[in-house]
Formats: structure tokens, C-alpha cells, sequence
């Protein structure tokens, strides 16, 4: 987008951030697909449930779609993103999974509390739209489902050291992916974003989201 975000109308600038949001998602997740062992009788249980995760992250695109199409934007495409940063996705699935976890953890982390922030702004933005509010309100809350559950199962074999290093990891790497995307500051506030991933807790989750979702035993009250 060439044009100046802060000229823009809110509901566009929800549009803006969340094509924005979506296409991040999907550069990684081919990255990740891209550098994934096929899967035979040999592969381990906890691969396999990192596999079925992006599969679902995969399914995610399609509901991306689908909300731009309760808007009748039926015709978005995926650009690629800057080659430093398609660069750094292509490296990224490349660590070890002892480097790699914390901050994919991080990054599932950021994602739930993104989609926490969107429903809690489309009352505001789309109060003009109670249908297309209603629609995208329910398309978002599949995808936090799942990543309700990406989340637990990260942090179910992050280990003491690795949670710690995740919880060092959180305001930096938050900020430095919202400024890559400046329709997040005239939407939300990001330090509030920060202070809710640093301070996630399943008590701020619908209880109805959890009965769908993958909650640790640990973490269930």
C-alpha cells in the first residue's frame, strides 16, 4: 500500500492490517511447509501434531479469504514481502528446535492476541455493518480457536528455561513486527498489546473458546 495509513478510514485500516497480518502468516507457514519432513510411520507423535497445527494454520488462509469476501473482495492476492524479511522467514524453520521454540511460541503467542484485539474493535468499526460484523467476528474466532491451542501445545514442550527465554522475547518481538505493519499503532495500543502477551492468562479466554480449543491440563483451573 502506497497511501499514507493515517488518511485512511478505520474500517480500511482494519482491512489493511488484517491483509497485512494474514500475509506474514502465510509467507512463514509455506517457509515452515517448505522445510517440513514428509511424514511416514517413523515420525514422531509430537511432530505430527506440529504438522496437523500447520495444516490448520494452511486452513486459516481460507477463512482470511472468506472475510474479505463478506466485504466483496473477492479478488486478493498474497504479495511477497520484502526480500529481507522472506529471507528471514526462509531461515527461521531452519534452527534448532531447542533456538526455534521459544520464539515460535512468541509468535503464536502474538497472534492470539491479535485476534483478542480485532473482536474487541469491530463493535466500534463495523457498527455500521451488524451482518459483516457478526460474519467476521465469527471467522476470527475459528482462527483463535485453533491458535488457542497452537499456543498450549508450544508451551506444553517449551520447558522452565525456554518460558523464560520467551517471556524476554515478547516486547521486542511484538514491536518489531507491529512496525512493520503502521496500521497497528492508529488501531490499537501496542503497549497494551505487549503487556497482554506478557501477562496472558486462560482466564481472559471465553470459556465457550476453551470447550473448543487444547488447553494444558496445567493450565486448566
Amino acid at each position: 500500500m502506497q497511501d499514507d495509513p493515517q488518511t485512511l478510514d478505520r474500517k480500511t485500516l482494519l482491512l489493511t492490517f488484517l491483509y497485512k497480518f494474514a500475509r506474514h502468516e502465510y509467507v512463514g507457514i509455506s517457509a515452515a511447509w517448505n522445510t517440513t519432513e514428509r511424514m511416514t510411520e517413523s515420525t514422531s507423535m509430537i511432530a505430527k501434531i506440529g504438522l496437523y497445527h500447520l495444516c490448520e494454520e494452511f486452513s486459516h488462509m481460507r477463512l482470511f479469504q472468506e472475510i474479505f469476501r463478506t466485504f466483496h473482495l473477492d479478488k486478493v492476492e498474497w504479495v511477497p514481502l520484502g526480500k529481507w524479511m522472506s529471507r528471514m522467514y526462509r531461515l527461521f524453520p531452519l534452527f534448532p528446535e531447542a533456538v526455534l521454540a521459544p520464539p515460535a511460541f512468541v509468535s503464536e503467542l502474538m497472534g492470539l492476541t491479535v485476534y483478542q484485539h480485532l473482536d474487541g474493535v469491530l463493535d466500534d468499526i463495523l457498527d455500521d455493518e451488524p451482518e459483516a460484523r457478526e460474519r467476521v467476528r465469527t471467522l476470527l474466532r475459528e482462527v483463535m480457536t485453533d491458535e488457542l491451542a497452537h499456543v498450549g501445545q508450544r508451551r506444553n514442550f517449551l520447558g522452565p528455561l525456554g518460558l523464560r527465554v520467551a517471556q524476554v522475547m515478547v516486547a521486542s518481538m511484538y514491536r518489531a513486527f507491529f512496525r512493520d505493519i503502521p496500521e497497528t499503532k492508529l488501531l490499537f495500543n501496542v503497549d497494551h498489546m505487549v503487556q497482554g502477551g506478557k501477562a496472558f492468562d486462560y482466564s481472559t479466554i471465553a470459556p465457550e473458546m476453551i470447550e473448543k480449543s487444547w488447553v494444558p491440563s496445567y493450565c486448566k483451573a
